[in-house]
Order: structure tokens, then C-alpha cells, then sequence
């Protein structure tokens, strides 16, 4: 087991005094080597020495996806590409990917990170986990991988798809952990009833799962359908990668590993730092990365800080379970909509499956929602009155929770196309 009690349970005044100091470092390594944040801080009327408390952060710029894509691809690294060892990179769907590197006192760090993560889920070297995160330039697959290894597990690097070998692999090698999306989770619990797996054929406890906003109904879900306890792995690629929060037993948010991440919740619209308890964009300084530290980067995630000391003994601030993103939030008919509120909704309708989608359109300068809610097989049935009766419970709460009314269309088993990586849960043609 890997983990630091004296940084992730010391008090709030020393671990300030470690985070001034590596801010203050990074500050200099930054306007050092990076023209970038040089001019950006010069604009903003700050010399390396003028920042040497925590307590200054707000002063200094922000770093948002913006700024990556226009200093692609190197244009933010701090050291030459020769102490690189390594690139990662987003999938760029939207337009030039964002590229990381790290030197290998980066990849200490991250393995080191993950392999705390996994300690807070209780994970050790007795375990096997299969990781069935993507392996390549998307960070969720090598970033769990070392960080497992440096716990001592056994790991299977199975990478995504491919959910037959998924489950032989899982039977077969006696994975006792599963790492991945927490929709692929859903998704290998409904394949293993289909093929009929019994239970004793499965020996897994523990999920880790990430990479995408999801509910404690979700969870709920997962858990029954696995069997298993389930737990959040927060990160990104900017940052790290995964490792950068993890909930431990207490799920009561997932611990900021603030020795070396330092977070901040923002007003997206004013960009003022706003108080803890207080839902706002997270923003995060990385003040122990060597090749691309970034100062105060815009997530687009939303979500909650508190620093009340944990059960588990755990002094690191905790950071809620994401609500969604600003990027993912909906608009309709002037009513702010996360697909998270919906899927809380659908998850307490013990007749569907964990899968659903969102369709929204513009018609007459209107827009309409329409929700596919996906029935499971036990329930599926021939009765109309029983399927309204589904479909009129779930268009109450949908209307309850959201102030608006959308359109609800059940459908048959397995007719929702199933996500290997992170699900596409939104289709929205006013964007076509």
C-alpha cells in the first residue's frame, strides 16, 4: 500500500507552507522558460518574488483550453524536448488536441498520485486489476497502470472494447478490481447476466471508475450489477492525468492530492474566487510538474470544495462529485440543463437499464428535448398500460426536477448503442 500520512494528514498550516514554496517555484520556472506565461505575467504586473504565499494565487493569470491549442504543440513545455519522455494528448474532435508531456520526475509523481488513489480505495498488492481504461494518447489507461504497479497489483492491460475477452480476461486471471468508465461498468454488469456468468466465477470488490460525470444513482446501479463497491477517480490530462482527487472509504468526496495540485472554485462568469461550500468552476495550479506546470487552469468542471477534516483522518480539501461541465450544460428554453440531473432522475426508475440518451431540437425557433429511456429486459412487455405507466412516472420527475417538460420514448433492451470510453449521452442537432 502507498500512501503519505504525513502530507495527506497534516495540518492546514504546513501544508500551506509546502504549497508556497513549490508555488513560488513554479512561478520562476515558468517565467523562465516559457514566453507564454512570461508576457502574461508581465501584463498582469507580476515578477518571479512578488508571489511567495498560496494565499496570492488570485493574482496570477489563468491557463484555459484556449491557450493550449494556440501554443500547440510544445509552446507551454518548460524544458527542452530531449528531457520529454513522454506526450499524451486529447483526441482533438473539436480541433487541434491538447498535448502534455512529462519528464520522469513528472511520471514519479503521477504513478505516485494513483497509487495513493488506489490506497484510498483500499487496493494493495494482493489484487489484480483490469484496466480497461484506453491505452494511447488518452491518459485514463497508463496513468492507472504505473499507479497500480507501484502499489505491487497484478495488472491486466486490457485496454477498451472488446467485452467478450473483457469478461474471459475477468474470470480467467481473477481481476478483483475493474478500472473504467463507470458506463463501460454498467455495461460488463449487464454482459455478464446476458452470458450468465455466476457470481462465483467473478471475484472482483472494488471499481474504479472516472473519465466522465456520473451519479451516486449511477453508482447504485453499477455496484448491483457488479456486486462490487464503487469509487471516483477524478483527474485530467492538463493537470496529470487520473490521480489528481480519489474518494476514500468515507465517500464523502474525493481528496485533492493538494501537495501537488492546488484547487480553486471560481464564478465562471465573474471569475471571482468563490467560498467553500459553493458550487463554481474548478480551477487547479500544478506546483510539482516539471515539464508543463499550468497556472490556475479553467476545468469548465463544476463543483464544491470543503476542508473539514475527514473520518478517515485525511486533512486533504475534498472536492464533491462533479455536477457536469459549463461546456455540457444545456439550454433549453432558458432553463439551464446538466445530463447529470437527468440521470439521477432515470437511475430511481428500477425498471430501466443505466443507459439513456438526449436528443434535443430546434423547431419553429423552439427547442424540444426528447429523452430515450432504455427499459430493461425484465421489464420489457407487451402491456401498454404498464410501459405508459413507466413513462408517465418518469415524464413527473423529469418535469419536477427540471421546471420543463421533454418528450419521453422508452425503448427496447440493448437498443441504446453501448460506449466503450467515455458514453455520448447528448445528441444536440441545433449544433449541426
Amino acid at each position: 500500500m502507498i500512501w503519505n500520512p504525513e502530507i495527506e494528514c497534516a495540518d492546514r498550516q504546513q501544508l500551506h507552507e509546502i504549497q508556497s514554496k513549490r508555488l513560488a517555484r513554479t512561478i520562476q520556472r515558468l517565467y523562465d522558460n516559457v514566453p507564454f506565461y512570461r508576457n502574461k505575467l508581465n501584463e498582469a504586473g507580476i515578477k518571479p518574488g512578488d508571489v511567495g504565499s498560496v494565499d496570492q494565487l488570485k493574482r496570477l493569470p489563468f491557463t484555459t483550453k484556449t491557450d493550449l491549442r494556440d501554443n500547440y504543440p510544445f509552446g507551454l513545455f518548460t524544458v527542452p524536448q530531449s528531457d520529454v519522455v513522454r506526450i499524451h494528448a486529447s483526441s482533438g474532435t473539436t480541433g487541434k488536441p491538447t498535448v502534455v508531456g512529462y519528464t520522469q520526475h513528472d511520471l514519479e509523481i503521477w504513478a505516485e498520485v494513483v497509487a495513493r488513489s488506489l490506497t484510498m480505495a483500499g487496493i494493495h498488492g494482493g489484487d489484480t486489476i483490469q484496466i480497461a481504461y484506453g491505452y494511447g494518447p488518452f491518459t485514463g489507461g497508463l496513468g492507472l497502470h504505473y499507479g497500480a504497479e507501484k502499489v505491487g497489483a497484478t495488472v491486466i492491460p486490457i485496454s477498451t472494447g472488446n467485452t467478450k475477452k473483457q469478461l474471459q480476461f475477468m474470470t480467467d486471471f481473477g481481476a478483483t478490481i475493474l478500472a473504467c468508465t463507470p458506463s463501460y461498468a454498467a455495461h460488463l454488469g449487464e454482459s455478464i447476466r446476458k452470458e450468465g456468468i455466476s457470481p462465483e466465477e467473478i471475484k472482483l470488490r472494488t471499481g474504479v471508475f472516472g473519465a466522465e460525470p456520473w451519479t451516486n444513482e449511477m453508482r447504485s446501479e453499477i455496484e448491483q450489477l457488479l456486486q462490487i463497491k464503487a469509487y471516483d477517480i477524478y483527474g485530467l490530462s492538463e493537470v496529470i492525468g487520473p490521480g489528481v482527487s480519489m474518494e476514500c472509504e468515507c465517500q464523502c468526496g474525493n481528496h485533492i492530492f493538494e501537495d501537488h495540485f492546488i484547487p480553486e472554485i471560481i464564478d465562471p462568469e465573474t471569475l471571482e474566487v468563490l467560498p467553500d461550500g459553493e458550487l463554481g468552476e474548478l480551477v487547479f495550479t500544478s506546483v510539482s510538474k516539471v515539464a508543463m506546470p499550468l497556472l490556475r487552469y479553467r476545468t469548465r468542471d463544476l463543483t464544491r470544495l470543503h476542508r473539514e477534516k475527514c473520518d478517515c483522518g485525511r486533512t486533504l480539501v475534498r472536492m464533491d462529485k462533479c455536477l457536469g461541465r459549463t461546456d455540457d450544460m444545456l439550454i433549453i428554453r432558458g432553463v439551464n440543463v446538466f445530463p447529470t440531473q437527468i440521470e439521477a432522475v432515470l437511475m430511481e426508475i428500477t425498471e430501466t437499464s443505466p443507459h439513456y440518451q438526449l436528443i434535443i431540437k430546434r423547431e419553429n425557433n423552439l427547442d424540444s428535448l426528447e429523452i430515450l429511456v432504455e427499459i430493461d429486459e425484465k421489464n420489457w412487455s407487451d402491456s401498454i398500460r404498464e410501459l405508459e405507466g413507466i413513462r408517465g412516472r418518469i415524464d413527473h420527475n423529469i418535469k419536477s426536477m427540471l421546471g420543463i417538460s421533454a418528450k419521453i420514448r422508452l425503448v427496447e433492451p440493448n437498443s441504446i448503442e453501448r460506449s466503450e470510453g467515455k458514453a455520448k449521452r447528448v445528441i444536440d442537432h441545433r449544433k449541426c
